[in-house]
């Protein structure tokens, strides 16, 4: 009786590891979505990774304090997507460094490079929180650092 108490207790922990682990691989792959269509400069695929009331959002750079918070225009985001078509701002995540699902919501916390063409330009850490809609997992937000020295390779 033990022994198949134990059978029946990993097998239900291996299910529900295996379930996360599909929807963690789900997650990701909007993600990859996403930034795919920002390299290819294809708005129409962006749209369809992101959740209807889209928000991205930044520390300025420029300021020494936390508290200078950017909150970019959705306008000024696909404008600029557009106008980089051809692979000329590639953001790369070079580690998921943690991801979180509960439900039907999601946070990934994920390293990442950005270039301009082939040229790097900045890295950071990128949160970026996510949605299960009936259409399936949605960014609903990104919120990112930019430094632009002293980046992991």
């Amino acid at each position: 009786m033990k022994k198949l108490l134990l059978i029946f207790l990993f097998a239900i922990s291996s299910l529900t590891a295996f379930c996360q682990g599909s929807e963690s691989d789900a997650v990701k792959k909007i993600i990859v979505n996403m930034f795919d269509a920002m390299r290819a400069g294809d708005t129409v695929n962006l749209k369809n990774t992101l959740a209807d009331r889209f928000l991205m959002y930044h520390v300025n750079p420029a300021k020494d304090t936390t508290g200078n918070i950017v909150i970019d225009s959705n306008a000024e985001f696909f404008k600029g997507v557009e106008a980089a078509r051809g692979g000329h701002w590639d953001e790369r995540i070079t580690n998921y460094d943690d991801v979180n699902i509960a439900h039907d919501v999601a946070m990934v916390w994920a390293s990442y490079k950005f270039y301009t063409g082939s040229k790097f330009d900045h890295c950071g850490i990128e949160i970026i929180q996510l949605i299960k809609t009936e259409r399936g997992w949605r960014v609903v937000s990104v919120f990112y650092t930019v430094k632009t020295g002293n980046c992991p390779d």
